[in-house]
């Protein structure tokens, strides 16, 4: 039976900062970015400041390699629509952040963009995701490139090297079939344990340094506080989704069915049925959302992490 690990997110918080555990960082990043990543520190800056609330449901940390690339890690447990929004937001932060005044263009930083997701994001069915900027003609079958002189000057082959480069994991989409090295390190950040077969990189060291029987007394009251947190959002969350949805449902089969009767004898009953569908999901999805704005408010959480979680504006919330 494989050992239980620390859960991801809370050794971004706590473990991985230190110098002895940049092992196991660097060995997750060189598997997902397909080359060699040695860690030579841990920055701060104003987008991964840590929180003193265990409560909050996303974590990051930032690292700069050998290279002088940024590498910002963020991991994220509930719903948020904007995430895609924010995912740019910190990467364009980071670019102004770590360019001095005065220098020029060409000492911009390369920044990769690392979102390890525990809900939901967007549509598709794979568990990771790389995006990356190309220049396409509109007109002709080609894409525009570097010149000779540039490629010698800034020691790069590709323009999509200058931008910044995005990996989205869909934990939860992921079938728990490790077939590489990479999909190792996905199935212990789903599962939080490590199979004795697993050779890929930084897995050995973090299958000594991040055992949950390792932890000091203290830590580990820490660490179950940080578990009791995120079970109790998840359950929350879950709660208020099916009431909203058996609420949303039940509201939107009345209210079809009455507008249906009027708009069908004035227009036909299949358009008002129809209509009176639509109208009733989309008052259940919005239902949903205030139920669990409600219940999140109710045990006094803030109202910009509830924001985050449901998509409400921080007025509707505060109306409730």
């Amino acid at each position: 039976m494989p050992q239980t690990h620390i859960r991801f997110d809370w050794a971004i918080k706590k473990l991985l900062r230190n110098k002895a555990n940049h092992v196991v960082l660097a060995g997750f990043l060189s598997e997902l970015l397909g080359k060699q990543v040695k860690i030579q520190s841990i920055l701060e800056s104003e987008s991964n400041q840590q929180a003193e609330d265990d409560k909050l449901n996303r974590v990051d940390i930032l690292a700069e390699n050998d290279q002088g690339e940024l590498i910002l890690i963020e991991v994220q447990n509930s719903t948020e629509q904007d995430y895609f929004h924010r995912m740019l937001y910190g990467t364009a932060k980071l670019i102004t952040e770590f360019l001095e005044k005065g220098d020029p263009y060409s000492k911009v930083k390369k920044v990769y963009s690392v979102n390890v997701v525990y809900f939901p994001l967007g549509q598709g069915d794979d568990y990771i995701y790389q995006g990356k900027l190309d220049f396409n003609a509109l007109h002709l079958e080609d894409k525009l490139g570097l010149s000779v002189n540039q490629k010698k000057l800034f020691n790069i082959k590709e323009v999509s090297e200058i931008f910044p480069e995005y990996y989205v994991i869909k934990v939860n989409n992921f079938n728990d079939v490790a077939k590489n090295a990479l999909d190792e390190w996905i199935y212990f950040l789903k599962k939080s344990q490590i199979k004795e077969e697993f050779k890929a990189q930084g897995l050995a060291e973090a299958k000594e340094n991040l055992l949950v029987d390792s932890l000091t007394e203290e830590e580990r009251a820490n660490y179950v506080r940080f578990m009791e947190n995120r079970r109790y959002e998840i359950s929350i969350i879950e709660g208020s989704r099916s009431e909203g949805r058996i609420e949303g449902r039940e509201e939107g089969r009345l209210e079809g069915r009455e507008e249906g009767r009027i708009e069908g004898r004035e227009e036909g009953r299949l358009e008002g049925r129809e209509e009176g569908r639509i109208e009733g999901r989309e008052e259940g999805i919005l239902e949903e959302k205030v139920n669990i704005a409600r219940t999140f408010k109710l045990k006094g959480i803030d109202i910009e992490t509830i924001a985050e979680a449901t998509g409400l504006t921080r007025e509707q919330i505060e109306k409730l």
